[in-house]
Parts: C-alpha cells; structure tokens; sequence
C-alpha cells in the first residue's frame, strides 16, 4: 500500500460510512492479528467485527490522517480520532503500525491510544480522579 491508500483507509469524516466488507478484505489478510488498548482480535472476521462494533456503539465516529510513513513492509499512520457518544465527544489522538505480507496485505494492525485519559477524564469526579492519578506517575 502507498501512502495515498493509507490516508484513504485512515480517514473518515463524520457522517461518512466507514468501509465495507469488501474493502476490509481487499486490504487485510485473512490470518491478521489486531491489537489496540482495549483488545486484541485474530483473523479478518474478527478484525472487522471489531471495526463493526465500535461503529455501532458510537452515534458518529471520523479520523483524519495526521502523518504517514511507509516502506516496502512497514506503515506507521498518525491520526486523530473522535468518536460521539449519547452526545458527548471524545478525541483519541493516536498511531498505528502495520506489518504487510508478501501480497501486500495487512497481516499485522497494532494501534497504540491514551484509552483512559480521553474516556474518562471529561467525566465528573472520576475525571478529577484520573486527571490526579496521572500527575501521580507523570510529574
């Protein structure tokens, strides 16, 4: 994949449907093992299971590309995300590696996102508290 497909694939505004089926089989192959923050799934069903779920609890959802780096193997895509929720909005900035097989497939998508920060620090009172408890290891 070139860097053109790759911001293609990372960007999503809001009100836009998210890729189909199709296009996350054209791109992923069949065995690709999926980490983020939150899970790690294996396999292009579960992939796009995940991807489906995610859209599903969320009113909205966009991404934009913010950089790009890629070579023959190898892409690391800096991007923002927000997602919507019952009203409520929430930025996850964040990157992702990806690791192509010989038929220039993902074979292997890790995300690496501040889950906690973004998720809980808008909410009243655990907000304070993980706002604290982060100065706590940080400062």
């Amino acid at each position: 994949m070139n860097e053109s497909q790759l911001r293609a694939l990372f960007t999503k505004p809001y009100g836009d449907p998210g890729p189909t089926q199709d296009q996350w089989r054209s791109m992923y192959a069949d065995d690709v093992l999926f980490i983020d923050p939150t899970q790690e799934r294996h396999g292009v069903d579960a992939y796009i299971a995940a991807q489906n779920g995610l859209m599903q609890r969320c009113d909205d959802i966009f991404l934009e590309t913010e950089a790009v780096a890629v070579n023959e193997s190898v892409a690391f895509i800096e991007w923002r995300m927000g997602l919507k929720i019952k009203g409520i909005e929430f930025i996850y900035p964040g990157a992702t590696s990806l690791s192509f097989n010989s038929e220039g497939k993902i074979f292997k998508h890790r995300d690496y996102f501040d889950f906690v920060g973004p998720t809980f620090g808008p909410v009243p009172l655990i907000g304070g508290f993980v706002r604290w408890l982060y100065k706590r290891f940080v400062d």
